[in-house]
């Protein structure tokens, strides 16, 4: 699993600068403070939704161990379950 900093240097390595804005009203370069808000906020994101991934992951080869276990396909579970 990716660690926070290194989650952190992905970003920066992606994103060397960062700024705001739209075509009309021009961009703005966000400063070095708001910056580096920015890509905490972007790491914590990422992870969470790598964590989410993982933990999705696990419950499906979790329930594949049990369903092999039992002897029994998904179909066949739903069906006793129903």
């Amino acid at each position: 699993m990716t660690t926070k900093a290194e989650m952190i240097a992905i970003i920066k390595a992606e994103n060397p600068t960062l700024q705001i804005g739209d075509d009309e009203q021009g961009y703005t370069q966000l400063n070095a403070a708001e910056y580096e808000a920015r890509v905490l906020e972007w790491a914590d994101s990422r992870l969470a939704d790598l964590e989410q991934t993982a933990a999705i992951q696990r419950a499906e080869t979790d329930k594949a161990a049990l369903l092999a276990k039992l002897g029994i396909t998904a179909d066949e579970a739903k069906l006793l379950l129903s």
